[in-house]
């Protein structure tokens, strides 16, 4: 007797996010199970290897998605990179996802994506929100925190000048390891009963950014005060460097909306779902910044000891 195989399906499967889901997935589903998409399905070779069926599609050439989603009972959308045009990208997916037949949406989205969140990530997540609950498909969404990852160059930052400059105010946030986003991915891939779900998923400390400095100080055993900036003196400290380079000035608009999100409070949740739905503990910003290879330089540029 055959048995069915319920296919699961990772988009953006070669980026940090998608990978590491796919590779959890593979650990403990048979490999005909799994579909993973990507626009360079070359990067995800070594996962092929394992028996993983590997698609190319381009949220961008939606001709291309049928084809890459057909099989499908659950689709892990992960958000796209392009915040100018995601919203319309994610829009796409969902209805090619509904036309070859997934039945299940999984979206990583962010913390209080409604209005009137300044992040500039916020509105291309509410929109796909919102496209997602009037699709008629079953959907869950998983609100990521901010990264603890990235947290890694600002401290090596800020040791190496001994202060951590912002815009934050005294807002708080708790920052998520991308490893924690990507087992709870995994679970609710995985697991039922999370439908009509969203989930805030979040690291277990909230932070101040006195908080962080303090962290980063003791880790690289240096003082590391704070500068707390308006967001217009911000922007410009930001883009400084490279004031005429369009990309950079860009990037310093990003971070300062994500520290005025902070700042007005639509990042301060603070959950268990990542203990709830992976059954361990989520990781500490200390562990991280701890075991990051890259913030030895910071720490050396410091003159402190770890």
């Amino acid at each position: 007797m055959s048995r069915t195989v319920l296919r699961l399906l990772v988009t953006g499967a070669s980026g940090k996010l998608g990978r590491r889901v796919a590779e959890l997935l593979l650990d403990e589903r048979c490999p005909d199970e799994l579909i993973l998409v990507s626009r360079a399905p070359d990067a995800l070779a070594d996962l092929a290897d394992r028996g993983a069926d590997v698609r190319f599609g381009d949220f961008a050439k939606p001709e291309s998605l049928r084809e890459a989603f057909a099989g499908a009972e659950r689709m892990l959308l992960i958000s796209a990179s392009d915040l100018v045009v995601r919203s319309e990208q994610h829009e796409v997916a969902i209805r090619a996802a509904a036309t070859a037949g997934v039945r299940h949406v999984v979206y990583t989205s962010a913390l209080s994506p409604e209005p009137p969140n300044p992040a500039a990530i916020a509105p291309s997540h509410y929109a796909t929100e919102r496209a997602l609950a009037a699709s008629g498909l079953s959907w869950t969404v998983l609100r990521n925190s901010l990264y603890a990852e990235y947290q890694a160059p600002e401290a090596a930052q800020a040791l190496s000048m001994g202060v951590l400059t912002h815009n934050r105010g005294d807002g708080r946030i708790a920052y998520v390891s991308r490893e924690d986003c990507a087992a709870v991915a995994a679970a609710v891939m995985t697991t039922p009963e999370h439908e009509g779900r969203v989930y805030d998923v979040t690291g277990p400390d909230l932070f101040t950014a006195a908080d962080v400095a303090a962290l980063y100080g003791e880790l690289g055993g240096r003082s590391v005060d704070t500068e707390s900036l308006d967001d217009n003196t911000f922007v410009e400290r930001l883009q400084r460097p490279a004031a005429d380079d369009e990309h950079a000035r860009y990037g310093a608009r990003l971070v300062c909306s994500l520290g005025r999100s902070i700042r007005e409070g639509y990042m301060a949740a603070r959950t268990d779902v990542v203990a709830q739905l992976t059954s361990r503990p989520p990781r500490t910003l200390r562990s991280l910044l701890e075991a990051d290879v890259s913030l030895a330089g910071g720490f050396e540029a410091s003159g402190g000891g770890r």
